[in-house]
């Protein structure tokens, strides 16, 4: 339905109506998606609506519906469980029709999400999101629902993602940024090389950490264990490391091995804080050309911390930053990967 240009932006805000989702809502959830992205949309479930009603019955997505007078859906945004953490949910995958956009649509669904669907289910303690950086919309959102930036993503999304708004010339990275609706105090210990960013991350947070600094050696007992993901359309490969072993050199390298022969060219570890030894797997990484991403609360119950090391160019001339504290975050981004990246040998010669 085309919108009417002669509307006011309240006007079109009171018809458009918001709420949880339908069965019925499915099909135009699909018709949304393939406006947007044409077939090009990597998640291949947003495009069979019998999918889409499974994932919403069984709590694998939770989809919030913009829809006009008429039904049509307008407007989408998902919740979803991503992180190691169940009680931890990713909000993301919103879009909203062209003819509709900037007209309060999705400033309507994020209310509804953040301030009405979320404190009604107690068992999704914080959510979190991924604001991309190849434009600022997402990223101005994020204050006004009491998200804390806390991590940078370099490089995460391809191009091709974009392909069909043509919104992105390389690839995109992302802000990573929190908001906890349940407190839950607990301590963590911060790596030696990164203690100072990482206080002043944690300076910004709301909930109560008590934290000591890593200085444990690894237990000559323990094997690392973790969950490794491949995600092939965006050539990301991502190690959630739950146990810090004293194998764990050559545990990664067989991580970064099996990735590299998956096309992968953004690898991501995610180490636990909570491990009085984590600084101890911090400094393996950086010798493996990893380098700084951020803090993420509450990834494994206890947080996480986000190391990553890339395999294509960075580009972080093209990242687009609101706030000084995102653009200071990104100065000690850059400035590490400049460290990992300084030895004279090349991030493909660091996988052996």
């Amino acid at each position: 339905m085309e919108n009417d240009p002669n509307k006011t932006e309240n006007q079109t805000e009171q018809e458009v109506t918001v709420g949880n989702f339908c069965p019925e809502d499915a099909d135009g959830i699909v018709r949304l998606f393939r406006s947007v992205y044409g077939e090009n949309y990597p998640i291949r479930l947003f495009y069979d609506p019998a999918a889409i009603i499974a994932a919403n019955k069984d709590g694998r997505y939770y989809s919030i519906v913009a829809r006009s007078p008429s039904g049509e859906v307008i407007g989408v945004t998902h919740l979803f469980p991503s992180a190691p953490n169940p009680s931890l949910y990713e909000a993301g995958v919103g879009l909203v029709l062209k003819e509709y956009r900037n007209l309060g649509v999705n400033g309507r669904v994020l209310r509804f999400l953040y301030e009405e669907f979320v404190p009604q289910n107690p068992h999704i303690e914080e959510v979190f999101g991924e604001a991309v950086c190849n434009h600022i919309f997402q990223q101005k959102v994020l204050p006004v629902h009491k998200f804390v930036t806390t991590a940078l993503e370099v490089a995460l999304m391809p191009a091709e993602a974009y392909s069909k708004e043509k919104s992105a010339t390389g690839r995109v990275a992302t802000l990573d940024a929190f908001r906890s609706y349940h407190s839950r105090p607990h301590r963590i210990y911060l790596p030696a090389a990164y203690e100072g960013p990482l206080r002043w991350i944690y300076a910004q947070l709301d909930d109560t950490r008590q934290i000591d600094l890593s200085s444990t050696d690894v237990p000559n007992t323990l094997n690392s264990k973790g969950n490794p993901a491949v995600f092939e359309f965006a050539q990301v490969a991502r190690m959630a490391v739950h146990e810090i072993g004293n194998d764990f050199n050559a545990f990664f390298s067989d991580f970064e091995a099996r990735s590299l022969a998956q096309n992968a060219v953004v690898l991501q570890a995610w180490v636990n804080l909570t491990t009085p030894w984590v600084g101890k797997a911090v400094d393996i990484l950086r010798d493996r050309g990893y380098f700084f991403g951020g803090a993420l609360p509450r990834w494994f119950g206890g947080d996480g911390f986000l190391m990553q090391k890339l395999l294509c160019p960075p580009d972080f001339d093209s990242i687009q930053l609101v706030s000084d504290f995102a653009k200071k975050l990104l100065s000690v981004v850059k400035e590490d990967w400049q460290r990992a990246n300084s030895s004279g040998i090349s991030a493909s010669e660091l996988l052996i």
